[in-house]
Order: structure tokens, then sequence, then C-alpha cells
């Protein structure tokens, strides 16, 4: 029955028309809004649901009543070229109202730039830029992720090559009153950083083959997008003086205070959550600005007796810092531990599972990677069936949004044993 009334109901909602004009976000506005239907559009870095996973956990924690969907059409080995063919049926059909678009890591060729192949990527990108705006649908265009030429054989020549190739992109998101985030441009001073510290590309690692990602450049990748798209930097943040319990609260309430010169706690219920940083992100940070700018989660006690303090939450040890540190205030976005990263962490798992019904359902039914749905029994059920997978994601979705819905927390601040 859910499935016959979830088809019902997406039937339905496929024939509401998109909004008759592209909501341009005005300028220093941030790129996504409530209720957003995204599609993630690109090649095979798009595909590794790697940097749009974390996009997507961003939002979701961090606008946990946002009610956004999201869909991921990546294609390994595709160009802008494949990109405009099938933008139709693979974006504009899905009904979306933000769409981002990541392509050029295949089109330049892996060589030496190639004028003939520029032409024709500048020429299929506007060709999706201006469907997108005949649909009204908003657009974030974005330049690939530099290569890494401590792990990519022809990297020297090549990072060049994208340099010049992707040069034109920012002019056509300007000229269709598009956002642009210059991913490439982010990502190659940080590789060139990590050139510097770690020739050899032992710790810091963002693509194991020099283009692909790994986690760690997954968040570089979804840091610079995000960034650059104009996304919050601060979660929420409190500040106590320690000696008489005055409190400052920003994207939170804090109640229930008990403060002295050596020990601090409180009750804190955010609005949002941080994103739940990753063990293998770690070495990631110092070219991420340590998450400041993305996924500030502060906290600052003034006026401690001196010493090392811990900070736990719910009765569990997140953090040690000194009493310097904690006057100066710091960032509990990059925590690995502890109630309010756990409760993170469930969000992301969560959401990877959603994820691979999505996959399923592009690449079973849309690409017709099930030979079923190519046959003539499955081309007629093949609509009904798209969307009914559809509501089954949107029902996951659902389920991922009530993870993570922020929790009152018990928080202390008290001598390090």
């Amino acid at each position: 029955m859910f499935r016959l009334l979830a088809a019902a109901a997406l039937l339905v909602a496929a024939a509401l028309p998109a909004p008759a004009q592209p909501a341009a976000a005005p300028a220093g506005e941030f790129f996504f809004k409530a209720g957003d239907r995204v599609v993630f559009l690109g090649d095979s870095i798009t595909e590794q649901y790697q940097y749009s996973t974390y996009v997507e956990l961003y939002l979701t924690t961090r606008f946990p009543d946002g009610k956004m969907t999201f869909l991921n059409a990546g294609i390994g080995g595709d160009t802008a070229d494949g990109g405009a063919r099938r933008f139709q049926t693979h974006v504009l059909d899905e009904k979306p109202t933000a769409v981002t678009i990541n392509f050029g890591m295949n089109d330049g060729g892996y060589g030496k730039f190639d004028a003939g192949r520029n032409k024709v990527y500048v020429e299929k990108t506007e060709a999706m830029l201006k469907a997108a705006k005949d649909a009204g649908v908003r657009v974030a265009l974005l330049s690939p992720n530099a290569v890494d030429r401590r792990n990519k054989s022809n990297g020297a020549e090549y990072v060049v090559t994208q340099k010049q190739f992707y040069a034109p992109l920012a002019g056509l998101a300007g000229k269709y009153g598009f956002a642009f985030a210059d991913q490439f441009a982010v990502t190659k001073a940080a590789t060139d950083r990590m050139e510097v510290d770690d020739p050899k590309a032992k710790t810091a690692v963002p693509y194991y083959d020099g283009f692909h990602t790994s986690p760690p450049g997954g968040l570089l990748m979804a840091h610079a997008i995000l960034t650059g798209l104009k996304a919050r930097a601060t979660v929420s943040t409190v500040t106590i003086n320690a000696p008489g319990g005055d409190v400052e609260a920003k994207g939170c309430r804090v109640s229930d205070v008990d403060a002295a010169a050596t020990k601090v706690a409180f009750s804190r219920q955010d609005d949002a959550l941080p994103m739940p940083v990753q063990k293998d992100w770690v070495p990631m940070l110092p070219y991420t600005n340590e998450l400041r700018d993305l996924n500030h989660y502060g906290l600052a006690v003034k006026g401690l007796a001196a010493g090392d303090y811990a900070v736990k939450v719910d009765g569990k040890e997140v953090a040690k810092y000194t009493a310097k540190q904690l006057d100066e205030g710091v960032n509990l976005g990059t925590a690995t531990a502890g109630p309010v990263w756990e409760q993170g962490n469930a969000v992301l798992k969560a959401i990877d599972a959603k994820n691979q019904m999505v996959k399923g359902r592009f690449q079973g039914i849309l690409r017709g990677g099930d030979a079923y749905w190519n046959t003539p029994a499955g081309q007629k059920r093949r609509a009904a069936e798209l969307a009914t997978r559809r509501a089954e994601i949107d029902a996951a979705q659902a389920e991922v949004y009530q993870l993570a819905a922020p929790q009152p927390r018990r928080w202390e601040v008290r001598p390090a044993s």
C-alpha cells in the first residue's frame, strides 16, 4: 500500500511545473535554500558520492529543518558534452530547484591545452546553463579539483592545462546569473602547500590516484565548494564568564549554569549540529582552515584558574584544553568523539544508506543498468517505479532529518584528571 500511495504522490509531484524564473541568490547569499531539490551532476568524481555526500551532510546537520532532497547524477568518464546530452532526462526531468555542475576533469584530455577541446567544453557547459535558466533552475557551476602532482605522473603538465581550461567558467556563470565556485583555485592552493609539507604524499592524501577522491579529498572539495557558495561558518557559540556565570550564546540556548573559578556546567540546546569530523579527515584539517570557516562549534570560558581542563558532554569527555585556550575560545567542530559527534555520525551513516537507494534508482533504472528496465515490460513500469523509488528515497530522507534534530545536552568543564 505504501508503495502505491507513494507512487501516486510522486507522479502528482512530478507534474508540478518548475519555478518560472531561477531564483538567483543575491551576492553574498548562500546558494542552497530550504526545500531545495538538489541534483549533483558530473563525472566519476561526482559518482564517488564523497564530496557530494559531505555537502549533503553539511546541509542536513546545519539546517535540520531544511527539508532538502538530494540526487546524484554522476557518471564515470563523462564530460560536459555528455552532461548536456542527458541534462533533460537526468536533471530537468527530476524537477530540481538547484543543480551543481562539475565537469572538466576528463574534458581537458589529461595533456597539454587543446583549444578545440576547450571550445566544445565551453559550448556544452553553456548549453546546460541555458537549459537550466529556461527551466527556472538555479545552478552552481564548479571548476573541478586540481590534480595532485605528487600522485599523478603527468600532473605537473595537466594542472597548468586545467587553469587555462576552466578560465571561461566564471564568465559563463555570470552571464546567466548563476553562482560559481572556483574549486580548482582553492584545491590547487591546498595541494601546493601539501607539496611542501608532505612531498611524498604519506599523510595528506586527498586523491589516491591524483584526481579521484579519498575521503580527505572529499572533505577538501566539499569545503572549497561550500565556502565558495557562501556557506555559514558558525554552528553555534557559547561564552561563559566562570566567576560570575554570565553567558553569551549564539545559535543555541543555555540554561542551568553552575560556574566557579575551577569549573563550569550548563545545559545547551543547539539549533543545529556540527558536521562529524571523520578520523581520516584529520590530516586535511590544516588545508581546510581547521574548518573554522565552515564548522565552528564554539566554546569559550573566561576567568578559569590556570590549569588543564576536560570538556565533557553528557558525562563523556570530548577534549582537553588549557585555561588559556578556553579563555581564547576553542572549536569543538573538529572533535572526533562525544555525544554530539555520535549523533552527527549517525546522520552520516543514514545519508550513506539512503544514497545507496539513490544510486540504485539512477544506475539501475534511469541508466538501464538493470536489464529488465530496458525490456517492453520494464518500459511500461519504468515511470511508476521511478516515482515509487523517489518516494522511498524521500521517506529515507525524512528519517535522516529526524536523526539530525539537535538534542539538549549537559556540558561540563572541569579540571582534567
